[in-house]
């Protein structure tokens, strides 16, 4: 049986349902993808095939997939007065093991050349 379970976008705050499975292992929803997760688009088959889900804020007219038109408060939105939807990628991630213990999360790393 699935249910309706809602994200937003850390950059923008739009909010996004999706019908998700009655057992969730959600770990994060951020602006960057994790270090050795694999995402799936929301219309691939990400239930137990994927490491988590990539979206496109305001994009995909996958199945079981709604825009809401509204938009999250919440105090870690980016720029919550931005454009909404914004356009740019975020990532759902849940839960990984290996070898019976949780793995725990890295960001992708920004690497900045300086001149000299």
């Amino acid at each position: 049986m699935s249910f309706p379970v809602s994200y937003y976008c850390p950059h923008c705050g739009a909010l996004v349902e999706i019908e998700r499975e009655g057992y969730l292992a959600d770990k994060s929803v951020t602006p960057y993808p994790l270090v050795g997760w694999e995402y799936a688009a929301p219309e691939a088959e990400f239930e137990g095939d994927a490491d988590g889900v990539q979206f496109v804020c305001g994009e995909s007219d996958a199945p079981g997939l709604t825009w809401t038109g509204e938009r999250s408060e919440a105090d870690d939105v980016e720029n919550p007065h931005g454009d909404s939807p914004c356009g740019r990628e975020f990532y759902l991630s849940f839960v990984r093991y290996e070898d019976g213990r949780e793995v725990e999360s890295v960001p992708e790393s920004e690497y900045v050349d300086i001149g000299l």
